[in-house]
């Protein structure tokens, strides 16, 4: 049976390499196709890298800590009986074994063309849900006792809805415990430290910051170091927004395949208010200002392991509705699934959080740089309000939000930044009623 050497994928025009955060397989475990096999990390994101072949896992040629550079083969794994037997079986003792470094050339020429594809067989899989799980998740599952019934219970957010190692030690940190006072860690990784403690003391938990939890702790402090922020609130009526999203929410999910968001509209307005005031989409460099042509708007989204990351929506400005939710929609997905690539977080010219999907109403969020500028929406209320009409004005229900936005002082000042603020609450308040998307 041929041999074939997996190769770290391209991740974006300016990745060279990667981070080997943890296996997702073992030597000997079958890999199914599009299968998660190991888990990768850049100075951006981390995400799952999948198998494009089917097969068995023989040679895992690094280890995890180890940089791997993009283009690389980082495992070996053996196709299954009925691929081309035109393939010669690749030589394993061409790889040191003391350092996981490939000796030999990667496959090339017909060593590296011809294997097919096959579909997965489900041979895999526990649990009376056929759901399939990674060695390190049944690893996880098997110290902390968590039997096949609990473990079809978790939500999955990877790939078909697998269950990855956030998701099980997310599902860990709520349990409800086995036995107290005393507390058990949720895993044996080398950054929980060992506490046990009666529930009645002093005594706390200290665990280190995961690696993404650092990038933006590193990130928000240097912002506030580098731009002097300033925040603008407005209050808007957004009535006749929710009155035309209820109108078409319904038709679009059925049509398009997705749920239309308040986000996609968000965005347009921004990249329309952005065309109205382009000093706004600029960024600083020492004593220069450099202005951006494009609009690429960044949305804050929430992981399953409570941290964020900002993907962009590229040539915002160019995109009409229909465009902008299909990229929010595929961006989001990603995310959530930890699977975007770097270029989807790089290269934002402005970013909008929407902190009402917490329920918060008003917030001062930080300027994610090198940007000069982040809006951030708040819940949607029902409020009574003062409605003005030629015939005299009136008390109604109406829909309302606030926005805040925090802006660089050092190139923004209150005139720009109130304008443009206002500018986009314009273009909300006023969305047509009758609009078609299609």
């Amino acid at each position: 049976m041929p041999h074939i050497e997996l190769i770290l994928p391209k991740m974006g025009e300016s990745v060279a390499e990667a981070t080997l955060t943890s296996w997702l397989k073992n030597e000997g475990d079958i890999i199914e196709l599009e299968e998660g096999i190991l888990e990768i990390a850049t100075d951006k994101v981390d995400s799952e890298v999948p198998s494009d072949y089917e097969g068995t896992l023989i040679k895992k040629l690094y280890k995890e800590g180890d940089i791997i550079k993009i283009g690389e083969p980082f495992a070996i794994i053996e196709t299954i009986s009925n691929v081309s037997e035109s393939l010669p079986p690749q030589d394993l003792s061409a790889y040191d074994e003391s350092d996981n470094i490939p000796l030999a050339a990667p496959l090339q020429g017909n060593n590296a063309i011809g294997i097919k594809k096959f579909p997965s067989d489900g041979s895999n899989v526990i649990g009376e849900n056929n759901k399939f799980y990674s060695p390190l998740v049944k690893n996880i599952a098997k110290k902390e006792k968590i039997n096949n019934e609990e473990l079809n219970q978790i939500n999955g957010t990877g790939r078909n809805r697998r269950v990855t190692k956030d998701d099980i030690l997310n599902y860990l940190e709520n349990r409800i415990p086995q036995s107290l006072p005393e507390l058990k860690k949720a895993d044996n990784s080398p950054n929980r430290g060992t506490v046990t403690t009666n529930s009645f003391s002093g005594e706390s938990e200290i665990i280190e910051m995961d690696r993404m939890r650092k990038l933006i702790s590193n990130h928000m402090v240097n912002s506030k170091k580098t731009a002097p922020h300033v925040t603008s609130v407005v209050e808007i009526d957004v009535t006749n927004l929710v009155n035309w999203r209820n109108k078409v929410k319904n038709n679009f999910l059925k049509k398009e395949g997705y749920k239309l968001t308040f986000t996609p509209i968000f965005i347009e307005a921004v990249a329309k208010a952005i065309k109205d005031f382009p000093m706004i989409n600029v960024s600083v460099d020492g004593e220069n200002i450099i202005i951006k042509k494009d609009a690429n708007i960044g949305m804050a989204v929430a992981l399953p392991s409570g941290n964020l990351i900002v993907p962009v929506v590229k040539g915002a400005n160019n995109l009409n509705l229909l465009g902008t939710a299909k990229s929010v929609n595929n961006l989001t997905h990603k995310a959530r699934n930890n699977k975007l690539d770097p270029d989807d977080v790089q290269g934002g010219t402005f970013t909008i959080i929407n902190i009402g999907t917490f329920g918060n109403i008003i917030g001062t969020p930080i300027i994610n740089q090198p940007e000069v500028a982040i809006l951030a929406t708040g819940v949607i209320q029902k409020k009574p309000a003062v409605i003005e009409t030629p015939e005299g004005d009136f008390i109604g229900i109406r829909q309302m939000m606030f926005m805040s936005m925090s802006y660089d002082h050092r190139v923004v000042d209150g005139m720009l930044g109130g304008s443009f603020l206002r500018k986009v609450g314009d273009y909300l308040e006023n969305f047509e009623i009758n609009r078609q998307i299609w």
